[in-house]
């Protein structure tokens, strides 16, 4: 009897599945699915936005977070205290990609002679998912520059940014080790047994399969980093966040907090889709292995 890998693989089989698919019916299907889905979402959408405008509190809402004239006097200064925060997610990322793979490395080296390396990446990765980002940036940002250090940065944006490296990094160092580890061992075992070293094994057959893998998960925190980018406000700096706080305590109202959302959406909602695109992409990739295994 054919195994099930050789009847999925059939020319028939999938023939036949082409041609179920592509029936009329089908198709007719799945268009109704689609118009009720859009129908049903539009009822939603309609009902809350008639209870919440019907409210008894909504002219107050309206006037205090959807006042134009509000949301478009803010919106240049903050647009332009929001370059700061692109700068810094921007700067970070470099270094939160190189610091994350070098631990994410030392975590998967074999052996007894390797131990302590593995304990202190693994203690780094602990300690950097386990205390919160605000907590970091705090510490760093108001306890190294009291210490008055000669040749020691006081700059309060350098050590928001170096709060950010050293917890993001212990995430995507994670999200790199699991990469690793989903490159099965055959793999290395046929590069050394080619000759390869086990860098050269690491570097040339391990690591471009692994990071390719990840990039849908690194992109997811991409975003995390772009957002936790108005962090850096709590030590005074003059990001997106603090500057629309700026604006609401002189005008008592709040649509320049829309402002700095809409700028920070702006980016996020397309690194969004890119990861999506690239997950469904890598999803066909993988079906397409499978149909042909």
């Amino acid at each position: 009897m054919a195994s099930e890998g050789d009847r999925r693989s059939d020319p028939e089989v999938a023939e036949r599945r082409s041609r179920l698919l592509g029936r009329p019916g089908f198709q007719a299907e799945g268009a109704r699915g689609v118009a009720i889905a859009l129908l049903s979402t539009a009822v939603f959408v309609t009902v809350v936005l008639v209870a919440i405008t019907q409210s008894a509190g909504w002219p107050e809402v309206h006037r205090t977070f959807f006042d134009w004239g509000d949301i478009s006097g803010s919106f240049p200064e903050i647009a332009r205290a929001f370059a700061l925060n692109v700068k810094i997610f921007l700067v970070c990322e470099v270094f939160i990609l190189v610091l994350a793979l070098v631990i994410a490395v030392l975590r998967s080296l074999p052996g007894p002679v390797f131990f302590p390396l593995r304990a202190l990446a693994v203690i780094y990765t602990d300690l950097a998912r386990g205390v919160p980002t605000i907590l970091v940036i705090a510490l760093l940002g108001f306890g190294a520059p009291a210490l008055q250090l000669t040749g020691v940065p006081r700059s309060r944006v350098f050590w928001a940014g170096l709060g950010l490296i050293l917890v993001y990094s212990g995430y995507v160092a994670e999200v790199y080790r699991a990469g690793i580890e989903s490159v099965h061992p055959s793999q290395e075992a046929a590069a050394r047994s080619l000759g390869l070293s086990r860098f050269q094994a690491l570097r040339r057959v391990i690591l471009p399969q692994a990071i390719r893998r990840v990039i849908p998960p690194l992109l997811n925190d991409f975003i995390g980093l772009q957002k936790d980018t108005a962090l850096v406000g709590t030590l005074g700096v003059i990001e997106a966040f603090n500057q629309s706080q700026i604006d609401t305590n002189a005008t008592f109202t709040y649509g320049s907090y829309l402002a700095a959302a809409a700028l920070f959406v702006a980016i996020t909602i397309p690194l969004a889709r890119l990861t999506d695109w690239l997950i469904a992409r890598d999803r066909r990739r993988r079906q397409a292995a499978g149909g042909f295994a």
